[in-house]
């Protein structure tokens, strides 16, 4: 029987032999009694404290800069234009008195070419959000 081998599968076979070494190596050293050579000191390491309010205030200083360019898009590609869709309005009058129930109040800051922060429920949320 001929055993036939290729390139590839010899290169994977290599790989895992690095792989299996590299990490042989440090489980070897963990397990020998590491000694300082003689007349130096034993070398020591300690841990830092956490400091959250860094992490926190870091992480809402990033947040500022990627949602401001999303509550100021431009939804409506074709605003102030002749082709815009969202220009024009539906509008429904009950009969019985009550006052007309329109579209326009949605879509016209859209069709104004404003974003999502211009939206009248989507608005006061975003303006929770930093940035």
């Amino acid at each position: 029987m001929v055993l036939k081998t290729t390139g590839a599968g010899v290169l994977a076979a290599l790989g895992a032999a690095a792989v299996v070494g590299a990490a042989a190596g440090p489980a070897a050293a963990a397990g020998s009694s590491q000694t300082a050579p003689a007349g130096l000191p034993r070398p020591t390491a300690q841990l830092q404290s956490t400091d959250t309010s860094q992490l926190v205030g870091g992480t809402t200083g990033a947040l500022g800069y990627a949602v401001a360019p999303v509550k100021d898009l431009r939804l409506d590609p074709w605003a102030q234009s002749s082709a815009d869709v969202l220009d024009n309005g539906v509008a429904v009058e009950p009969d019985n008195g009550m006052a007309p129930v329109t579209t326009s109040t949605l879509t016209g800051p859209l069709s104004a070419g404003g974003g999502p922060a211009s939206l009248p429920a989507v608005g006061p949320v975003l303006g929770l959000l930093p940035g």
